[in-house]
């Protein structure tokens, strides 16, 4: 079996052939950079003008060529060797320039008569192992990131070592098209982005913000019934705090930094809450006695991600989180992870999600990335493969995934496509309490610094709902839909006792609305139906004489007569016990 590294190896070796092929059929284009991605490859190319239709064309000349690509040859150069060969690319040039100043030698690797400026990792016979692949897209992108950079045109591709896993792959790509949120949400109207306002600022409807703030309830109400204390913290703080956190130093090309025009102060917008909960808790004495301390807080967040990174609400640059921070000692460590894996393991199960965990340790090759002791961090890993396996917890390995601060037990949860995300945390920090000099006096009197543990379930609502309209493709749960009921007068002679029914739903805090437009039967219908509404109560003739409702789900299966009384208990029940319906659960 094919590791990830593997993978990876093929797909950048693809991108240079992609490279190669575009040169020979454009010869005026400019390749700059082609690296492998999770699901695939890209390259970025100035002075490319071509459209959908290219593609096949460039992957026809891709098959073309590999035939003869027998191996890749590495060549190691000096800049000014770099610079000759690639002259008239400001895009190598820059990157050559950058090699230099780091002190890195300049690599080249060339397959058939294709040389490209690379640091290597590549597959060892192309001609034979590189023949399962598909160009995808065509994309707008900015050099290194930047909007201060000149737009480029991207062309993104995949690769497999197998023609049934590319079908799978390019199957699966065609549901999630389908389930694609950004699809999904402007669809049903949940939430919308504007120019005026600035990209990755999402901003919600009415419809939107529902979702958003029973998602929020639910953990919340999950997290108080444990004993979880509610707090706000501000939206920026002074970089003086960030200093003292290790954001300033590790984390600062991310954070947005925040002027005065009365102070020469330097504030930023905090990326998350640990800094600022650590200094709730300074604001007063504590005893042994008063651990653990649990603090949650919702408050917004804030990043500056890459305006060529940013989509959808998949990544955004305002964010919450169901944010936690445990101010313990250390013998209640393993007591509160254990209690955060099961209320984590309860809501996932809510969602429907399976998941395993990821072990996020430290990058070996790289120690400056990293604050506090080693030997610190020897033990918390180590401690980390303890509480897993305590909790029988299916995990995997995760080097150089780990926070600066801390390793992380990380939940990846799949979706109904198998895909993976990156949900909830747990982490064990012993540098941050230090940092900040957090104490709490012990039973002999004396101070000891607490530990710190980072837990978040869901993560970030705003991505935590992106992957629940593609889990469940819009048709999300009942107690979780903005309209729960469609009530459907066929003529208009039924409105009136249509229009009982709805207040007497309405009385019982279901969401509801009566559509009594002048509009056919199926036409309401398909229009409900197009809405995601969990279920239409279908009102003629029969239901009025009999006082009752015939039920129409989602799904199309369809239920009744019988009494209001009667379907309000059931889907009361259903709301109080977030029933998931399997069908929405199902691929087409």
């Amino acid at each position: 079996m094919k590791s990830t590294q593997d993978l990876e190896k093929l797909r950048h070796s693809a991108s240079h052939l992609m490279a190669a092929a575009v040169l020979e059929l454009f010869p005026e284009a400019k390749p700059t950079l082609g690296p492998p991605i999770e699901d695939g490859f890209y390259y970025d190319f100035d002075n490319l003008k071509i459209n959908e239709s290219d593609l096949s064309k460039i992957e026809k000349k891709m098959h073309e060529i590999v035939k003869n690509w027998k191996s890749f040859a590495k060549e190691e150069v000096d800049c000014g060797e770099a610079v000759k060969r690639f002259r008239g690319n400001i895009y190598k040039k820059e990157l050559i320039e950058e090699h230099k100043g780091k002190g890195e030698k300049i690599t080249l690797y060339k397959s058939g008569d294709f040389t490209d400026l690379c640091k290597g990792g590549h597959i060892e016979n192309p001609s034979e192992q590189l023949k399962y692949f598909k160009l995808l897209s065509l994309a707008g992108a900015y050099w290194r990131g930047s909007e201060k950079n000149k737009m480029l045109t991207r062309i993104y591709g995949t690769a497999f070592f197998s023609q049934k896993e590319l079908d799978e792959h390019l199957k699966q790509l065609e549901e999630a098209k389908k389930r694609d949120h950004r699809k999904i949400g402007k669809e049903l109207g949940l939430y919308t982005f504007s120019d005026l306002v600035g990209a990755g600022l999402p901003l919600y409807t009415p419809k939107g913000a529902l979702i958003r703030r029973l998602v929020n309830e639910y953990v919340e109400e999950t997290q108080s019934n444990e004993g979880y204390q509610q707090v706000w913290t501000n939206q920026f703080a002074k970089a003086d705090l960030f200093k003292v956190s290790g954001h300033y130093d590790k984390y600062k090309e991310n954070m947005f930094r925040v002027t005065s025009n009365y102070s020469e102060e330097e504030f930023y917008l905090k990326p998350m809450n640990c800094p600022q909960h650590t200094q709730i808790y300074a604001a007063q004495a504590h005893s042994y006695r008063d651990l653990p301390i649990r603090y949650t807080d919702f408050a917004m967040l804030y990043r500056d991600e890459k305006p060529g990174e940013l989509s959808g609400l998949a990544r955004v640059r305002s964010f919450s989180q169901d944010d936690c921070h445990i101010f313990c000692r250390e013998d209640q460590v393993d007591e509160e992870i254990d209690r955060a894996l099961a209320m984590t393991k309860k809501i996932m199960a809510t969602f429907g999600f399976k998941y395993k965990y990821r072990l996020s340790t430290r990058d070996p090759k790289h120690p400056e990335k990293y604050l506090g002791d080693p030997k610190t961090w020897d033990k918390v890993e180590k401690w980390s493969v303890a509480i897993m396996k305590r909790n029988k917890t299916d995990y995997f390995d995760g080097p150089g995934e780990a926070a600066f601060y801390a390793p992380k037990m990380d939940l990846i949860a799949t979706d109904a496509l198998g895909r993976e995300w990156q949900l909830s945390t747990v982490q064990i920090d012993y540098v941050m309490p230090q940092r900040f000099k957090l104490e709490y006096t012990d039973k002999d009197g004396t101070k000891k610094s607490p530990i710190m543990l980072h837990r978040a379930i869901i993560g970030s609502p705003e991505r935590f709902i992106m992957i629940l309209l593609e889990h469940f493709m819009g048709n999300l749960p009942t107690w979780l839909t903005p309209v729960q009921v469609k009530v459907l007068p066929i003529t208009d002679k039924q409105i009136a006792y249509a229009s009982s029914v709805t207040e007497k739903l309405k009385a019982e805090k279901i969401r509801v609305e009566l559509d009594d437009r002048s509009e056919t039967l199926g036409a309401k219908i398909r229009d409900a139906q197009n809405e995601k509404v969990n279920y239409m109560l279908i009102i003629g003739e029969k239901e009025v004489k009999s006082k009752t409702v015939t039920e129409r789900a989602r799904s199309g299966e369809q239920d009744g007569p019988f009494s209001i009384e009667v379907f309000i208990e059931n889907i009361k029940k259903e709301i109080e016990n977030k029933a998931i319906w399997k069908s929405d659960l199902k691929t087409s």
